[in-house]
């Protein structure tokens, strides 16, 4: 019965209602990870060079993703448990502190609206199985590294590296792929970044991305196979030339302005794992 309940194919608007509003709970969560992750990095590498430098430490206080509680930044007032219900609490108090009326973000609410969706859409998609549960932890990853890079072009190991250890282990009876191609996924998504890299390093003296491009799409490869990085890679180079273009058109950004690339192959990476495969069939019906 359980089974019934719980377990469906794809199509199922039931449980992809119950994902979404698991999503919307775990968006709430991505929030904080977005928000503290980078600043947890930076507090660990500054307390790295005082200890190497032989001072004193200039973070001891607990920070991490639980400690301290969310607070306003502006006035220190700690949000409580009915001001932290997704999207819901923030409409109620219209988007300001209630503590000193100061503006709060929309991105928060749209970052729980897009996990939800997604979630929901990922179980819709793929049913409630192992596919299904696993293209929702996919999707949930891709959310938190896709902010994070968009704010600091930094792609922390600490979500890039899970992402793909469980590709190659989700991949173990070869849900998305099998098992030997998301290896060589794996392998040749690193290697193919760290060459262009190389090479453009080389001709021009700069850097052109950075090591945790690497490793997204390493990652990206262990989850879909080496089969799915060509696409990946074309998609995620057309939707950011077209971002690019258009950001220096209308924004009058200067070219030397460094892009995160990390968004568009988190964007071609969900694509490809939705409809990557009628993409390439159809892409090569084309040719054959």
């Amino acid at each position: 019965m359980l089974d019934l309940i719980f377990f469906a194919g794809p199509g199922s608007w039931p449980l992809a209602l119950l994902a979404g509003i698991l999503g919307l709970l775990i968006g709430s969560f991505l929030n904080v990870v977005i928000h503290r992750v980078p600043k947890m990095m930076q507090r660990e590498s500054d307390n790295y060079v005082a200890s190497e430098s032989g001072k004193e430490l200039p973070h001891t206080e607990r920070y991490n993703l639980m400690v301290p509680r969310s607070a306003c930044p502006h006035c220190g007032h700690q949000i409580t448990a009915l001001e932290n219900i997704p999207v819901l609490s923030y409409l109620a108090i219209g988007g300001k502190c209630r503590g000193c009326k100061a503006a709060i973000s929309a991105r928060y609410p749209l970052v729980e609206l897009l996990t939800g969706i997604s979630s929901a859409f990922m179980i819709w998609h793929f049913g409630s199985g192992i596919a299904g549960l696993s293209a929702m932890l996919f999707v949930w990853l891709l959310i938190a590294m896709t902010f994070i890079d968009a704010d600091t072009q930094l792609l922390p190991d600490d979500l890039t590296l899970p992402l793909l250890w469980c590709g190659l282990l989700i991949n173990i009876n070869g849900t998305f792929t099998s098992l030997s191609s998301a290896v060589i996924g794996a392998a040749a998504g690193y290697l193919s970044l760290w060459s262009i890299y190389w090479l453009f390093k080389l001709s021009t003296g700069k850097e052109g991305m950075g090591y945790g491009d690497f490793k997204l799409l390493a990652a990206l490869g262990a989850w879909m196979g080496w089969s799915m990085l060509p696409l990946i890679i074309l998609l995620s180079s057309l939707v950011g030339a077209l971002v690019g273009i258009s950001l220096m058109v209308f924004t009058k950004m200067s070219k030397n302005n460094p892009i995160p690339f990390g968004p568009y192959l988190a964007v071609a990476g969900l694509i490809a794992l939705l409809w990557g495969k009628q993409i390439s069939q159809q892409y090569l019906g084309i040719f054959i």
